[in-house]
Formats: C-alpha cells, sequence, structure tokens
C-alpha cells in the first residue's frame, strides 16, 4: 500500500517535471510569454474590436468611428490597469462583451504594444 502511494506521488512528480520542461523549452525557442499575450490580444481584438477600432492611426473609413488603438495606447492615463479596469466595465457606446481576466490580459498587452515612444 505504501508503495502504491510512493509509485503514484512519484509519478506525477515526473509527470509535472515533464510539462515545466516542455514549457521551458517552448520559452527557450524564442517564444515569450508576454509575446503569445500580445499575439492572442490582437487575434481578440480583430475578432471583437476591429469593426469600430483600427489598430493604426486614422485609418482610411475610421472617421468619426471610435478612437484607434494607436491614440488609445499613447494617451497620458493609459495604463495597464487603466486598460483592464476599462476593459472590464458596461460603457453605453460599446457592446456589452463578456471579457475574462486572461483575455482583458491579453487585449491590454496588444493595445500597449502599440504604443510609440
Amino acid at each position: 500500500m505504501l508503495r502504491t502511494v510512493w509509485a503514484r506521488t512519484i509519478i506525477a512528480l515526473l509527470i509535472a517535471l515533464g510539462a515545466l520542461l516542455l514549457i521551458r523549452l517552448h520559452y527557450a525557442s524564442g517564444a515569450s510569454a508576454e509575446q503569445d499575450s500580445i499575439s492572442n490580444g490582437r487575434r481578440l481584438a480583430e475578432a471583437w474590436c476591429q469593426k469600430c477600432h483600427s489598430f493604426e492611426p486614422d485609418s482610411p473609413g475610421t472617421v468619426g468611428r471610435a478612437p484607434d488603438f494607436v491614440r488609445v495606447a499613447n494617451r497620458v492615463s493609459t495604463t495597464e490597469l487603466s486598460l483592464k479596469v476599462f476593459l472590464r466595465s458596461n460603457h453605453r457606446n460599446m457592446p456589452s462583451l463578456i471579457i475574462a481576466p486572461d483575455q482583458a490580459d491579453d487585449l491590454t498587452h496588444f493595445i500597449l504594444s502599440l504604443k510609440r515612444d
């Protein structure tokens, strides 16, 4: 009985170590957690936001629409926290989207990646 418990514990630890090694190898190959988040955020923005927001300043056809994300990213008041709070709040001029915390993180990282110095 005790051997079975130890065997299961060792197997579980080996599986966990293997998973951590695979994750480490993934990020060692050049992928970064932040880059993945930015890519995921862009995909979400293309699916949910692109009807009203452009991702480049003054894109054709966006006159009178919602501000482009470059302009949003470059506002003095735009911070990671302010974007996350904004994305998790209801606004009368935006569709009501239910955005999970990890999706809000990804969208925030994407928008902030557009900031120009």
